[in-house]
């Protein structure tokens, strides 16, 4: 199975609007931003395993 491991054009363009925004925060500003991503991810991953078990 190929996996999609390239970003998309739209997905690149994100990547940097977030990068300007991210610059100039804080130390204590981009460990409040990292824990928040890090908890997205993990909200994500628990709904993708759920919609695979539904779909079992």
């Amino acid at each position: 199975m190929d996996l999609p491991v390239d970003l998309s054009l739209e997905q690149k363009f994100n990547l940097k609007v977030y990068e300007e925004q991210v610059k100039n925060l804080s130390t204590e500003q981009s460990q409040e931003y990292l824990l928040e991503l890090l908890r997205q991810l993990m909200v994500k991953e628990n709904v993708i395993k759920y919609l695979l078990k539904q779909a079992y």
